[in-house]
């Protein structure tokens, strides 16, 4: 290329840089944006359970059921109420109204399904404390399902001792799986005597023996639960959960020997319930009716032995459709909730009646169904990182590398037909560049001009790549490399651990401007000093996607929703870079529309976090106030000042972990 070549290419190249929107930055659609768009692009209907909408005025809505039908409140007007309250962002927002209505729905579905079947037997739904132990959740979940006499279940000594102060209903069924020990067994037994429905479901052979000594130490006949090992697999995530290796459940030997030992201890009239867990988050109903068919024929030959039975317990398993997808995978369901009820019912009716064995006495430990629609993580937008090319020095620095003007060239004769070579070409010489540089052949100026004429040249293929018949997997690719980063003001280790330890999808999406198009491709990273802090996985209209679409900043503060979170994101947070609890507010809607705010809890200080890992802040404080003493003793600051240090940090342990603006 001669001088006067290079000179043109260079004028060229000014002005295209200058000339050519971002990618992303145009219409999609080519029509104007609606509200209806945006339900559509984010999944609002498919994932929403009706539950979510956005209103005319482009804001986020939950549909709050009430008495008096559904009444919509909109998100930003939640917003403002946790700004009157000095609430800060980020928020874990509870809906009340939305665990009451899940609670009716499952009881009400099943008792329609039990009256449509002819069924001959009752439905107990169980929720399991250890989906969300907050005590304001299990304590709402006592008050709104009291009226089904709904229970719990208990996994461990603590959250049997929550279940025996919590639960309102004698009537209701209190469940203890896990490992039991002396202390846990008396506890059970003691809340037996003052009129509690406890159930003891056996884990492992050795605990039969525990339970039949506390039982005749205290007198009290126990009701004796076994929980079998099916070899029934299940399709998602949790698979390894079930057959023949899942960590839970008796074999059919163990489960023989411990109908024997009852059997000689005289106690076999005790066996009522058969117990069976087939995994959390079952996406294909095959896989229910396929355990349920299998769990059927334990039942029958447990009562051939002689066990009279009567409660048929079938563990978690009812899946949220996370993605709207509809599907069998990981994050989906094929089936609703009646087909759920009707083939649990059909399975059991018809296995049963073939022995003329009385139907029992349904349970379902529905957790995750019951509690995920019920929270919102919320959180604002501090910053953006785009990958935007830059305006170039003009005119161009003369003698620059060759590198570049091969960029240079590369960049003024981008054709459709040509996207694939000059995709290889920009990478090319743009590498070329880099090893330039490390040479000393190229100076740190000359290298931000060929990053930024080879970011041009990839927004310009995404550009056009639309137009190409069969693009390949690198030019796909190019958009998601292409796409902004917005940091927002959370920590996914403390708030959506399962994003990070499973890959779990979650809906994410703005609470405000969805009248206006979203022309931003972004991922999300969170405040962590951690690269796996972020969120790169997203509901999407049509699959799930890499990037979300988001609106550019403006002077409004911006904030984005993660729903369906109610289900064990709370209890299994992390403090990563010591992020502690956010903010919780739980609001209810009346059934005259009005937002009433139920209850508030400030999120973790400081000063919290740091006694959670042994740093006791008053120990810190006196350590720091002591090295500012000596400051002041050695001149390097004034009593006055040393007094404004320890305001500082003493505001500071007090503070919040997240963003304060």
């Amino acid at each position: 290329m001669n001088t006067e070549q290079q000179s043109a290419s260079k004028n060229r190249l000014s002005q295209r840089v200058r000339r050519d929107p971002p990618v992303g930055e145009t219409s999609t659609t080519g029509t104007a944006w609606t509200v209806e768009d945006a339900k559509e692009l984010y999944g609002t209907e498919r994932w929403g359970m009706g539950y979510f909408g956005v209103s005319e005025s482009g804001n986020l809505t939950v549909n709050a059921p009430t008495t008096r039908g559904v009444q919509a409140i909109e998100f930003t007007e939640i917003m403002e109420g946790l700004q009157q309250r000095g609430l800060n962002m980020p928020v874990m927002l509870r809906l009340e109204n939305l665990v009451d209505d899940r609670i009716t729905e499952l009881n009400e579905t099943f008792a329609r399904a039990i009256q449509e079947a002819n069924y001959r037997g009752d439905y107990r739904g169980v929720f399991p404390i250890k989906v969300n132990q907050q005590s304001h959740v299990i304590s709402e979940i006592a008050r709104y399902g009291e009226r089904f006499d709904h229970g719990l279940e208990a996994g461990s000594k603590a959250e049997l001792l929550i279940a025996m102060s919590t639960l309102p209903s004698h009537e209701s069924l209190i469940v203890c799986n896990g490992y039991k020990d002396a202390e846990f067994i008396d506890l059970g037994l003691q809340a037996q005597r003052i009129g509690f429905q406890i159930f003891f479901v056996v884990e492992t052979p050795n605990e039969i023996s525990l339970i039949l000594e506390r039982s005749k130490h205290w007198d009290v006949e126990p009701s004796i639960g076994v929980r079998v090992k099916l070899s029934t697999k299940i399709d998602g995530h949790w698979s390894n959960d079930s057959g023949d290796r899942s960590l839970f459940g008796l074999s059919t030997v163990q489960l023989i020997e411990i109908v024997d030992r009852l059997r000689t201890a005289n106690m076999l009239h005790c066996l009522r319930m058969l117990h069976f867990h087939l995994g959390s988050q079952i996406p294909n109903i095959r896989n229910i009716r396929d355990g349920v068919n299998e769990a059927c024929r334990y039942y029958i030959d447990l009562i051939a032995e002689g066990a009279p039975m009567g409660f048929f317990d079938l563990g978690g398993g009812l899946a949220v459709d996370y993605d709207g997808s509809g599907s069998t995978e990981g994050h989906s369901r094929n089936y609703d909730l009646h087909e759920y009820c009707v083939d649990i019912l059909d399975c059991v009716a018809t296995s049963l009646d073939r022995e003329n064995i009385p139907h029992p006495t349904l349970i379902t430990e529905s957790g995750r169904w019951t509690v995920a629609p019920m929270s919102v993580l919320l959180f604002n937008i501090l910053e953006v990182t785009d990958f935007q090319p830059h305006e170039l020095p003009d005119p161009l620095p003369e003698g620059i590398h060759q590198s570049i003007d091969c960029l240079i060239e590369t960049l003024n004769h981008i054709t459709t037909r040509r996207l694939q070579e000059n995709l290889n070409d920009a990478i090319y010489y743009r590498d070329e560049a880099r090893k330039a540089f490390q040479d000393g052949k190229v100076s740190l100026r000359e290298r931000a001009i060929a990053e930024n004429i080879c970011l041009t040249i990839l927004h310009k293929i995404a550009a056009q790549a639309p137009e190409m018949r069969r693009p390949s997997a690198s030019i796909l690719s190019i958009k998601d490399q292409l796409s902004d980063i917005y940091y927002g003001n959370f920590s996914v280790f403390q708030s959506l651990p399962d994003a990070w330890a499973i890959d779990q999808i979650f809906p994410v999406m703005p609470v405000q401007r969805l009248h206006e198009e979203p022309t931003r491709h972004a991922i999300i990273g969170d405040l962590t000093c951690d690269c796996d802090g972020q969120l790169n996985k997203f509901v999407g209209n049509q699959a799930n996607t890499s990037t979300l679409r988001l609106h550019e900043l403006n002077d409004e503060e911006y904030c984005l929703g993660v729903f369906l979170v109610g289900a064990y994101q709370e209890t299994l947070g992390d403090f990563h870079n010591l992020f502690g609890d956010t903010n919780v507010v739980s609001v209810r809607v009346s059934s005259e529309g009005r937002l009433q705010f139920v209850h508030e809890l400030k999120g973790d200080s400081i000063g919290d976090v740091l006694s959670y890992v042994e740093h006791q802040p008053q120990e810190i404080y006196g350590k720091f106030r002591s090295r500012a003493e000596e400051a002041v003793e050695a001149g390097r600051i004034t009593a006055s000042q040393q007094q404004e240090m320890l305001q500082l940090f003493d505001e500071s342990l007090r503070g919040y972990t997240y963003f304060e603006s």
